[in-house]
């Protein structure tokens, strides 16, 4: 495929194979055809090393980009046109010659609670057993309930949820945004409010990359492009970028617009819940990039440096 910038008669997506990345991708893929009817939009599956390891925790892994790196190499490399990602999945570094084009419209950021009796989280027995294989979760929950047990839960929505059914655990949270795109939205028991369980950087939103020079892309990926996901995504990037955050560290930030006026929320935790730093920050929405440097130095300064010394030392 050439990948000269010149109008094309066919675009190629590049997708992970997962149930929901292709939900997200066909939706996407949905969107590009209704804004360039002429074009034709192929779908390209790629495997990537977040998928290929599924039995140890993504903190043990280690790295950055577990789910993007190799769709990132098939766009530098021609093979496809533009990627749709989960946008908590992107790295806030990306790799020369490439871009996030499009932030299409956000769908629910908060976490939630699928419990197996039907119990709200403040209603699980003492000592249950959460599944997550997220450090951010586990790190809140325990914060609040230093009784529970966290497992980790890896594989996609399907296999998390039959773990579930099966008794491996009392309750698991995911992103609800999942679950919602799936049409799961009935599993859920509890929705865990930011208060509690602040989401991750860019939770909810997808992130379509593509080649910081290819012109064509860039003109038809302009069009659905939501501002408002696109400003507050970059204020919680800028945040996760300063605190040069992974896997291996409970980073969460939030950030919501009121007309002109954004509102950015963030957090660095122990592992253990036991000292978490939190702050929140507002300013305009021109400020976003600036607004997340400046909490995430405010986060340092409180303490929070030595939070991720500790946890990049022992990692």
């Amino acid at each position: 495929m050439s990948i000269q910038n010149g109008r094309r008669s066919t675009l190629v997506l590049g997708t992970r194979g997962s149930k929901l990345a292709l939900c997200q991708s066909e939706w996407f893929q949905s969107k590009v055809q209704e804004a360039v009817p002429e074009v034709r939009v192929a779908l390209k599956k790629i495997q990537t090393s977040g998928d290929k390891i599924v039995d140890v925790p993504l903190a043990k892994i280690g790295g950055k980009g577990l789910f993007v790196k190799e769709i990132e190499d098939a766009l530098l490399a021609g093979e496809i046109d533009f990627a749709v990602h989960s946008m908590k999945d992107v790295p806030a570094q990306l790799p020369d010659g490439l871009e996030i084009l499009c932030v299409p419209q956000r769908e629910d950021a908060r976490d939630a609670l699928i419990s197996r009796e039907g119990f709200s989280f403040q209603e699980l027995p003492f000592g249950a057993t959460i599944g997550t294989a997220s450090l951010r979760r586990q790190a809140q929950l325990l914060q609040v309930r230093p009784d529970l047990k966290i497992s980790m839960l890896r594989g996609n929505l399907d296999t998390r949820l039959r773990k579930l059914r099966e008794g491996q655990f009392d309750a698991i949270v995911l992103a609800a945004a999942g679950l919602h795109r799936l049409g799961w939205s009935q599993t859920i028991t509890e929705y865990l409010p930011p208060i509690l369980s602040l989401p991750a950087v860019g939770q909810g939103a997808l992130g379509i990359e593509g080649r910081i020079d290819d012109t064509f892309v860039r003109s038809v990926l302009f069009r659905l492009n939501h501002q408002i996901t696109h400003t507050t995504v970059t204020a919680e990037r800028a945040f996760l970028h300063r605190l040069e955050g992974g896997c291996q560290v409970p980073i969460a930030a939030h950030a919501t617009l009121f007309g002109e006026q954004l509102v950015l929320d963030g957090l660095v935790s122990s592992v253990d819940g036991k000292t978490v730093i939190r702050d929140q920050i507002e300013g305009t929405s021109e400020q976003a990039h600036t607004l997340g440097v400046q909490l995430a130095e405010r986060l340092l300064a409180r303490g929070g440096d030595k939070i991720l010394r500790e946890i990049y030392g022992s990692a």
